[in-house]
């Protein structure tokens, strides 16, 4: 037998789960290719059951999943896709969550309770993933809990371009809504020009989780356009009671910023009657008609996306795209 000449040819395949192929499709079509047909269904009892259509051996897989509600069946999905892949001798899994679950969950507060950010790195790992992608991570200590490279992109500039083309001539303060995020709000203020800043002092009681108390507003507010900015927005509790106590404090406006719309109930009630100008997201997570109103935004983080996968399967640097500063 003759041994063949030449370097093998790298392939791209893209996966999908169920929870968001709006998201999908937008990805496949920006870096034309298509999805990976699959059968994925239930079972009566609940259980998944996903196989791939295709033979996937020697590929280089992405598997997009965004961990929307029910989160749990969305995560065992993905995972069921990882194992599935490597079962299949798929070359190298990268499993890209734009919004990564349990992340608020990435230390202890008190005794007895998991780190559950780190045991779904670990549980990804031990399904077969060989790299992680994600969008805007509660906090950056999560990168190391899993055992391989973290692609970590940022949205800002996605969120941030919008604010600069819409009220860039405005007299800008970048709020944090609470210490935690301030920060992010530097980063913002550098980004939109070397705007000032201010947080929301505020309290919370770890045992009463999606309650917070919005205390005092520390910085220059009064007579501005307040750019509030968060990663998530949840049952949208806090944010509002940040809106309420910028405008109390002299605000003439107030605009919300947040990469991944959670939306539990009531939080759309809550931000259709907030006084914000605008509420802006990305499409991280899908965003269905019921939950959108017109005071409402939503930004695709698609090409972002597809471009670090390019990077990613070409070999590339994924921290190029943020000017070296990802």
């Amino acid at each position: 037998m003759t041994a063949k000449s030449g370097t093998p040819k790298k392939q791209l395949m893209l996966f999908s789960g169920r929870a968001h192929p709006e998201l999908a499709e937008e990805v496949a079509k920006v870096l034309n290719v298509r999805i990976t047909p699959q059968a994925a269904y239930d079972f009566a009892n609940g259980e998944i059951f996903v196989r791939f259509n295709e033979s996937v051996r020697g590929t280089d897989a992405f598997v997009i999943e965004s961990h929307t509600e029910p989160i749990n069946q969305w995560v065992m999905e993905q995972l069921l896709m990882v194992d599935a892949l490597k079962r299949a001798s798929a070359k190298r899994i990268t499993v890209i969550m734009p919004f990564y679950p349990y992340a608020r969950q990435d230390k202890k507060h008190k005794g007895r309770e998991p780190i559950s950010a780190r045991l779904i790195a670990d549980i990804f790992k031990t399904a077969g993933a060989d790299r992680i992608m994600t969008v805007d991570l509660h906090t950056a200590q999560i990168q190391g809990f899993f055992d391989g490279p973290v692609d970590h992109l940022f949205a800002q500039s996605i969120l941030a371009g919008h604010i600069e083309a819409t009220y860039g001539g405005s007299d800008i303060t970048v709020v944090s809504p609470d210490s935690g995020r301030v920060r992010l709000a530097e980063k913002w203020a550098s980004y939109l020009g070397d705007r000032p800043i201010a947080f929301i002092h505020k309290t919370r009681d770890p045992l009463k989780p999606n309650e917070a108390v919005a205390n005092r507003v520390v910085g220059e507010v009064a007579g501005r356009l307040c750019v509030l900015v968060d990663d998530m927005i949840d049952t949208g509790g806090t944010i509002v009671k940040a809106c309420d106590a910028l405008l109390d404090a002299g605000a003439s406006d107030v605009v919300i910023a947040a990469t991944h719309g959670i939306l539990s109930d009531p939080a759309t009630e809550r931000l259709a009657n907030c006084k914000a100008r605008e509420v802006i997201f990305t499409n991280t997570l899908p965003i269905p008609p019921e939950k959108r109103f017109p005071g409402m935004t939503v930004l695709s983080i698609a090409p972002m996306l597809a471009r670090a996968i390019q990077e990613v399967f070409e070999d590339g640097s994924v921290t190029s795209m943020f000017d070296g500063n990802a």
